[in-house]
């Protein structure tokens, strides 16, 4: 299974651990949208957050490209504040982990 599919399952599963041990010891994830870094800490904080609201929705996911050095999806975000992003995720991978997070995302209107 693909890190790709695995992020998945664990995003349709809402599993927080499952999904949070797909990230690297050493995780980043940069944001583009507001300049913030935020280590894998901070993430399980933030999944957990999204995991527990049913208005978190993540629709229309794809990956447009992965290898095992690198992975690229697109997807539209519901947030439990209700607004609604088009992200884009490039993933570098390192042992089958994410290890750098890097994302650009748009606000949409509703």
């Amino acid at each position: 299974m693909s890190v790709y599919e695995k992020m998945q399952k664990t995003t349709e599963d809402r599993d927080v651990g499952a999904f949070m041990s797909l990230m690297h010891k050493d995780f980043v994830m940069v944001s583009h949208q507001d300049g913030s870094t935020n280590n894998k800490d901070d993430l399980g904080e933030m999944v957990s957050y999204m995991f527990s609201s049913d208005d978190f929705m993540e629709r229309e996911h794809r990956c447009l490209f992965e290898n095992d050095k690198v992975m690229v999806t697109h997807s539209f975000m519901d947030f439990p504040d209700g607004t609604t992003e088009a992200v884009l995720t490039f993933n570098a991978l390192k042992g089958g982990k994410v290890i750098r997070m890097e994302t650009g995302a748009t606000l949409l209107e509703k």
